[in-house]
């Protein structure tokens, strides 16, 4: 890894392929046999684990983690701290044909503050990833996931509520409250609607929670 002239604040492999114009975050890594498209916007503090490609224009918010084997076509937004597991898939066209070109009907795909994308998962195009979403590994998402949810299977289901910490969440009805087991943030489900009580969906974790301290079996026993 070394810095690259054109972005020197910005660690590159010799090996991965940046095209201009684009921009990158100071602080931000991109590693071996990626390639990062012209107009795309990355922010700081990002990382891109080997082999991933991101197609022109896309737009990647700060500290966003993107895994080995990747692809993130045009058409894809990420905002903050997006978590994409190794070889999960993303699309931009529902109904792809070789013989017909759609370069211009791309469709938007949104992946919202916080959400993270399991291994081998597959995003179809054209809907949103709400904040702090977690699709498990291998899930197939084909419509629009609300903020906290948990989605299992294929076809993916919503399976209940994750914490930011990525902890289920065990409410008691639809109109109740419950705690992280680890950060200790109330949040509560109302009308099918959870929200965090301790801390605004926008606002980055505060520095001593920013660091995991116990594995996830050991809150789980």
């Amino acid at each position: 890894m070394s810095s690259n002239p054109t972005f020197p604040n910005v660690k590159i492999h010799e090996s991965a392929w940046v095209d201009t114009p684009c921009e990158i975050g100071e602080g931000t890594r991109i590693w071996h046999f990626c390639h990062i498209s012209k107009d795309t916007t990355i922010g700081k503090n990002c990382s891109f684990g080997q082999n991933v490609y991101v197609g022109e224009g896309v737009k990647i918010g700060d500290k966003a983690k993107v895994q080995n084997n990747v692809s993130i076509y045009t058409g894809c937004t990420l905002e903050d701290e997006v978590f994409l597991g190794p070889s999960c898939v993303l699309t931009n066209v529902t109904n792809p044909r070789s013989q017909v070109n759609r370069h211009g009907l791309y469709e938007e795909t949104l992946f919202r503050r916080g959400a993270s994308i399991g291994a081998n998962a597959t995003i179809v195009c054209g809907i949103t990833i709400g904040r702090y979403a977690f699709v498990g590994a291998g899930c197939v998402v084909t419509k629009s996931v609300p903020d906290y949810a948990l989605m299992l299977g294929n076809p993916g289901r919503q399976k209940g509520w994750m914490s930011r910490h990525g902890h289920k969440l065990e409410f008691d009805g639809d109109s109740s409250e419950t705690t992280c087991p680890e950060s200790g943030f109330r949040y509560r489900l109302h009308n099918g609607i959870v929200r965090c009580l301790d801390l605004d969906e926008d606002s980055p974790l505060p520095e001593e929670l920013a660091e995991g301290r116990e594995s996830y079996r050991k809150f789980k026993s």
